[in-house]
């Protein structure tokens, strides 16, 4: 009998467009765990069109735009800090989406766009890092047409956590104080509800999603030839008791017309 290897454990049935991307090269671009599985799932709840133009905020090294465009026909602003956009352009030229995906370096807190530039934004694996505080989504929304959509998918926790000493002992030793910003959806919905920057929020608890990130970061390690993988240690050691995936989405309201 032939072993499935962990690769080819990134096809999955519950994840029909995802699947038909090369695992090797969905891999090779790692940044965070699966995060074409978690877009997929978000855009059930963002509408998404043809000739939408989109912003893919923390966007790495640029698999998710290249997924938006390939699969929902929208012109792409790819935007990471991290990842130098002549690195990202030339993925998009080779997946044959350069046409439609612009690559730039910004700050999320100093995005170089003018108001209501976008119909939505996206971002993928990245909020947590700089969109937790209150005041950043009215900064965002800014950027958005007033009922355009906002969906972000962060890594969470079960329950919340207010101090590092608190968080699962598997989690404190492999993310450390950074596992605090990986909040509930109850957190998420209340905190974007009270700003008043967007309405209809939404915020779900993503099914399966330990277990994603598990067969994720099991292919992670194959690809690399890794033998000793922090990451999946942690996840082994969860057994999805505490560890999953947010997703929350909301639609920008009609606000101040120039940026902040």
């Amino acid at each position: 009998m032939r072993v499935v290897t962990a690769l080819e454990g990134l096809r999955t049935g519950r994840h029909p467009r995802s699947s038909t991307y090369d695992a090797a090269w969905l891999v090779g671009l790692d940044m965070g765990p699966n995060p074409l599985w978690l877009l997929e799932d978000l855009a059930q709840d963002l509408g998404l069109r043809p000739g939408m133009r989109v912003l893919d905020l923390g966007s790495g090294r640029g698999a998710t735009s290249v997924f938006l465009a390939h699969e929902f026909g929208v012109q792409v602003v790819a935007a990471d800090l991290w990842v130098s956009p002549d690195d990202a352009a030339a993925v998009f030229a080779a997946a044959g989406v350069g046409d439609r995906v612009l690559a730039v370096r910004a700050e999320a807190h100093a995005l170089p766009f003018g108001a209501r530039s976008f119909d939505a934004v996206v971002s993928i694996d990245a909020f947590e890092y700089f969109g937790t505080s209150e005041h950043y989504l009215p900064s965002l929304a800014r950027f958005v047409v007033p009922g355009g959509g906002i969906g972000v998918a962060t890594p969470a926790l079960r329950t919340e956590v207010g101090d590092v000493e608190a968080l699962p002992p598997h989690v404190r030793a492999c993310v450390g104080w950074e596992a605090l910003a990986w909040h509930t959806p109850r957190w998420w919905e209340q905190r974007w509800a009270a700003t008043g920057a967007v309405d209809a929020v939404r915020a779900r608890w993503q099914d399966d999603g330990w277990h994603d990130w598990l067969v994720w970061q099991r292919a992670v390690a194959e690809a690399s030839g890794t033998q000793e993988d922090g990451v999946l240690a942690m996840l082994e050691a969860d057994q999805g008791r505490h560890i999953g995936f947010t997703l929350v989405t909301a639609r920008a309201v009609a606000g101040p017309s120039s940026t902040p």
